[in-house]
């Protein structure tokens, strides 16, 4: 599963008899609206070893660490320059009672994780624990409160209790349990998946509450958090209708949850190694919907906020398969593969086509959960392939996105069905280059790229790449950079400019002038 080396690689692209002949025009005299560097938002929740192990052992343990959270795994973490982090659910939000995760670590409450495997949670995790996380990374904060078994004055304490510069009891509390100063709340979530873990409610019954909560959730001037309403998931808008008519004023955006299975099938998803072609299309397949599905709730958000003023926040998104065998199911464990990295790659230049309404997205999860960065065993640690996928994608954070046009694609088809073979983005980045995404979606067919930039003069290009013999390549143990990204780079010839993409690829790269 060795990366092709630069010279291989080329000798393996000629060998091809044949490519796909693609153009791709850039406009970068069309600026459009900046991709917000929370696009590329995390996400930690309390489930199987996400936070504990995977991030969190406690300031005693003999693996490294600053403050109890392990420093290989945050400082891997700090590379991806990660803007935002959403904690601490998902569904185990909803079951969260703030009061539980503070004060001296050895008198916290043990409970019941009821949503993920059944196991103990002893609550040394708490909101200073994530606070000193948030600012180990340099981050921002993105909580989740507690509308499913919640009441409106647990919420509005716990924001109190974060954010209070007063004198008030709670935030001598907060003083007296080791923070001086009020937290930074970027972001505040009220309630997750009400249509499912949150309270299984319709959208008319959340909207009511929702505006109940909302109502008490007070800060000092200057420190109110964006408040995001929980919003729906897959095909139906419902509940983005709903709530862009019906949420309290001062609601910053709606969420929208979709997750991508091989076979769309919950009973069983798909193995996450080991599958076939046809496994490799559907994935693809199901996860291009997410186009569908953001253009279609972006049409009723400018339908009922012409001003544009809410966000669609995709904050929960990635694969889900299979658990991997042997593993507790409800830990969500499963291995990430050269698919995955192809699978974010997608659904960033999607969100990248719609940056004006997408403001904010968050993959499921940071570390050892479905779509994660990082996989820890014990004190071992490997980068996936879509973490390689986030590294390359940073100079796109804070970007400018330009129009992209994508002439003369092949399809890759199987069975009567097709996706596009080539997935375009562009942006004029912070640091002035201006940057092309490119993802070629066909597993064994190369293609061959005329890359025009419109207004520019352009010598060549230089970046990454990331590709590999396999479909399911991925990082072991054993072999922790099986997978990794290589260095590619082109060079204009007879006022031509054109790159050669090998089959399942994803390929970033800055336009040399």
């Amino acid at each position: 599963m060795n990366l092709l080396k630069p010279t291989i690689l080329a000798f393996a692209l000629a060998a091809v008899p044949a490519f796909a002949q693609v153009s791709v025009t850039v406009d970068t005299t069309k600026p459009g609206p900046v991709i917000n560097r929370n696009v590329y938002g995390q996400f930690a929740e309390h489930l199987g070893t996400g936070i504990y192990e995977g991030l969190w052992v406690g300031p005693q343990s003999k693996i490294p660490n600053t403050r109890g959270w392990r420093n290989d795994v945050v400082g891997a973490l700090k590379e991806l320059k990660v803007p935002l982090v959403r904690w601490p659910g998902g569904c185990f939000a909803d079951e969260y009672h703030w009061r539980d995760g503070i004060g001296p670590r050895n008198k916290r409450p043990v409970k019941v994780n009821t949503h993920w495997g059944g196991v103990a949670e002893d609550n040394a995790v708490g909101t200073h624990e994530f606070f000193d996380l948030v600012e180990i990374l340099g981050t921002e904060a993105y909580v989740n409160g507690n509308l499913g078994s919640g009441t409106p004055q647990e919420m509005a304490e716990w924001l109190e209790y974060m954010t209070s510069d007063s004198k008030s009891t709670l935030a001598e509390q907060r003083r007296k349990n080791g923070r001086d100063k009020p937290f930074k709340v970027a972001y505040f979530g009220i309630g997750n998946e009400a249509w499912g873990c949150g309270g299984n409610m319709k959208p008319e019954y959340y909207a009511n509450l929702y505006n109940h909560y909302a109502t008490f959730l007070k800060t000092p001037p200057g420190a109110r958090p964006k408040i995001i309403a929980s919003g729906g998931h897959g095909e139906d808008t419902t509940w983005t209708d709903v709530l862009s008519r019906e949420a309290a004023k001062g609601t910053d955006g709606i969420s929208f949850h979709y997750y991508t299975l091989p076979t769309g099938d919950w009973d069983k998803k798909g193995a996450a190694t080991g599958f076939p072609e046809s496994e490799w299309f559907s994935t693809i397949k199901q996860t291009m919907r997410m186009e569908d599905f953001v253009r279609r709730n972006v049409a009723v958000l400018d339908k009922n906020d012409p001003q544009k003023k809410l966000g669609f926040m995709v904050d929960e998104w990635g694969t889900w398969y299979d658990v991997e065998p042997g593993t507790n199911p409800g830990f969500l464990f499963q291995r990430n593969t050269l698919r995955d990295a192809v699978v974010a790659a997608l659904n960033f230049n999607i969100f990248h086509a719609h940056a004006e309404r997408v403001r904010m997205t968050m993959i499921a999860q940071m570390v050892n959960v479905l779509q994660a960065m990082i996989i820890t065993d014990k004190e071992k640690m490997l980068l996936t392939p879509t973490y390689h996928t986030y590294k390359m994608y940073i100079p796109f954070q804070d970007a400018t996105s330009l129009p992209v046009a994508v002439d003369n694609d092949v399809a890759y088809s199987v069975n009567g069905k097709s996706v596009p073979g080539i997935s375009a983005s562009a942006a004029k980045g912070k640091d002035g280059k201006t940057w092309v995404a490119l993802v070629n979606t066909h597993p064994t067919r190369a293609s061959e790229i005329q890359l025009n930039v419109a207004s520019q003069n352009v010598s060549g290009v230089s970046g990454q790449i990331l590709t590999a013999d396999a479909m399911d390549a991925h990082n072991t143990f054993d072999k922790p950079q099986a997978i990794k990204p290589a260095a590619y780079s082109a060079k204009a010839a007879n006022g031509k400019l054109t790159l050669k993409v090998p089959a399942k690829a994803v390929i970033v790269v800055s336009v040399d002038a």
